[in-house]
């Protein structure tokens, strides 16, 4: 389905399974992969919970839906949304896949590893690079996840 495909709108979508993930008592985070042309690939928010699954994050599973979907694992042409800056594991799977551009919406001061605690796929080593632009709708990605762990806490 072809949609408007700024980088707010995009983060938007995100934030959209966001809120998915909150309801269902997961750990709210968002993705959401599109084409060039702005065609969404794939949709997802954690799922670690219902799954039992520890690499059940938002970015691990929209990266498998959109491999799937496209029938191959180089994801070099398309851009993956996501409401919190990826850990180890997700900059892994962004840099192994090839994804092209990667646009997050707050950083995470935990387990970051875009730019935050680490700086994975700007590696002097690593010869994939990834255009990553960080900060789109910050405070409405910050916001749900402070107010999902104010919860938690709270319980």
């Amino acid at each position: 389905m072809k949609k408007n495909f700024s980088d707010k709108y995009m983060m938007q979508q995100a934030l959209q399974q966001a809120e998915q993930a909150f309801v269902l008592d997961e750990v709210p985070v968002g993705a959401v992969i599109i084409d060039s042309t702005g065609n969404i690939i794939a949709t997802a928010h954690n799922e670690q919970e219902h799954r039992n699954d520890v690499s059940a994050h938002a970015e691990m599973l929209a990266i498998r839906q959109a491999e799937t979907k496209l029938k191959r694992w180089r994801l070099d042409d398309l851009t993956l949304y996501v409401t919190l800056e990826p850990c180890p594991m997700c900059a892994g799977a962004i840099l192994l896949s090839r994804i092209k551009r990667l646009v997050y919406g707050t950083a995470d001061i935990r387990m970051g590893a875009i730019e935050s605690l680490f700086a994975i796929p700007v590696h002097p080593a690593l010869s994939h690079k990834i255009e990553i632009r960080a900060g789109v709708l910050e405070t409405e990605c910050r916001h749900i996840l402070q107010t999902f762990f104010v919860a938690k806490r709270h319980k």
